[in-house]
């Protein structure tokens, strides 16, 4: 079949009632043909074509739970050095929300109760805030507290607009560019296209030039559609019964020992914790997960179980996994909230050894990637979960994994611009704790986010420690039990002698 068959059939496919689409799918199956397989089409006209994805579905009744929060507000900051034109700036922006459907989207519920996605009708606008009477050491403070407060603002989901810009001034030859997008019309994924879009068009606008970006095959509202259509004819009952399956019945909390009482309401205030990983000891973990036929993911992943089962005491460890949700072209160059998060459960107590620990996540995390395509939202729907402000359902704590992370300190653009990425270590966060690893020019880097309600500073440095001793352990003998593995470095375990046998 030819991709312009393949499409037509595809819109044929979104048109049908259920039951037709159903008879469909099941004939494809037992010819062998998959259906994610067949394109995305554009501009199908259908009865619901304005609904929410699943995705956004939640992320609306999240938010009507608590609309004032900001901790679903994804922010950047970006450094911009040389002679900039505001002009072609907001033109830049402009040609951005003409262009991404999602940037000119609210969200409202309509007479017949029906929620839907429409048009914004109040326009982006640039803050701009002049620092340039500040003396050069105080700007970086002044530039961490805006985007701090920037990344806090809430956003009011029914009137918009969802994206946010502001403009900090210091001379004429340096600004930093704010920006703040909310989940529900974006993710990290889409930030890096917005800024990657936001350099051609600023160029383009700099020389008195249209931009010249290819067309977008779909728009998010058409990926929501198919969405819908394919999960609902039969997919989504297929790959629910693999879940329903992996996590059981039971769904426990993991109770990790805080530093502070957990609060009825989070803050979901958040501060990041960066630490490297040695060189030799990234090297090993390479080597081991070879030797183990799996990824360096599931290798840090198993560390990072071992890390909870020993704080906790647990034998059931589940941990939230992002993945992008972009395995098809028509997706790639999208802004939308397309990220999906799986649930990986692995069971284990003192007395698994290290290689069997390892083949156990690679099983789940094997499955899962064979069961991508549910919604989150609908496995939480499905499993009917008790709601609760305090801690999020299925898994308290995050792991992501990016293999590889281009080594760009800055961009030089065409118009002279000099433009540079600037990280802060506050952070809004969803989760008890996130461990995030990523390796970038051949160097193995980690962090720790950790709700500050819960966790001081010095528990999660020393978790970063003991999470390292792990590994070192692990590396040194795949056939050890977990239970005995060394969590404390050497001065900690003579500190710890020290204060239980005083002198």
């Amino acid at each position: 079949m030819n991709a312009e068959d393949a499409l037509k059939l595809a819109r044929r496919f979104i048109g049908l009632p259920l039951e037709k689409r159903q008879v469909f799918l099941a004939a494809l199956d037992k010819e062998g043909v998959e259906f994610s397989g067949f394109p995305i089409p554009q501009g199908v006209e259908a009865e619901d074509r304005q609904a929410l994805s699943y995705a956004q579905q939640r992320m609306w009744f999240l938010w009507q739970l608590e609309p004032d929060s900001g901790a679903y507000n994804l922010p950047g900051a970006v450094r911009l050095k040389g002679a900039l034109s505001l002009a072609a700036l907001e033109q830049a922006f402009a040609s951005l929300v003409a262009r991404h459907e999602t940037l000119r989207t609210v969200f409202q519920r309509q007479a017949d109760d029906r929620l839907w996605q429409v048009p914004a009708s109040v326009p982006l606008e640039i803050k701009q805030t002049d620092f340039s009477a500040l003396p050069a050491d105080a700007r970086e403070q002044a530039v961490r507290r805006a985007a701090e407060q920037q990344s806090m603002q809430p956003f009011d989901l029914s009137s918009g607009p969802l994206l946010r810009v502001e403009l900090l001034k210091f001379d004429d030859q340096e600004h930093v560019l704010l920006l703040t997008l909310h989940h529900i019309v974006s993710d990290g994924w889409s930030m890096n296209v917005l800024i990657d879009e936001f350099i051609r068009c600023y160029d383009a606008h700099a020389a008195g030039v249209s931009p010249q970006l290819a067309d977008l095959p779909i728009q998010y509202s058409d990926y929501a559609l198919w969405q819908r259509r394919w999960l609902e004819a039969g997919e989504q009952a297929r790959q629910l019964t693999y879940w329903q399956a992996r996590l059981g019945d039971e769904h426990p909390v993991l109770e990790l020992p805080i530093d502070h009482p957990r609060p009825a309401v989070p803050s979901y205030r958040g501060t990041r914790y960066e630490f490297a990983v040695e060189p030799a000891l990234a090297e090993q973990l390479r080597t081991t997960a070879q030797q183990h036929n799996i990824t360096l993911f599931m290798l840090l992943l198993g560390a990072f179980n071992v890390l909870l089962h020993r704080y906790t005491g647990h034998s059931d460890i589940r941990v939230g996994v992002p993945i992008a949700n972009r395995n098809r072209a028509e997706t790639e160059g999208l802004i939308g909230f397309f990220v999906n998060t799986q649930v990986l459960r692995t069971e284990l107590d003192g007395q698994t050894r290290v290689d069997e620990l390892l083949r156990a996540v690679k099983e789940a995390a094997l499955g899962a990637q064979a069961h991508q395509d549910l919604p989150f939202e609908r496995l939480v729907e499905a499993l009917k979960l008790e709601r609760s402000l305090s801690h999020t359902p299925l898994f308290q704590v995050m792991y992501n994994h990016q293999p590889q992370v281009a080594d760009i300190a800055s961009i030089r653009t065409a118009s002279g611009l000099e433009l540079s990425m600037l990280a802060w270590q506050s952070r809004t966060t969803q989760f008890d704790l996130t461990l995030d690893t990523w390796e970038k020019a051949g160097k193995l880097h980690a962090a720790l986010t950790y709700a500050n309600d819960l966790f001081d500073a010095s528990t999660v440095e020393r978790m970063a420690r003991h999470w390292t001793r792990l590994l070192q352990g692990m590396v040194a003998d795949s056939r050890a039990l977990i239970g005995e593995l060394p969590l404390l470095e050497a001065d900690e375990f003579q500190r710890l002698i020290h204060d239980w046998n005083p002198v």
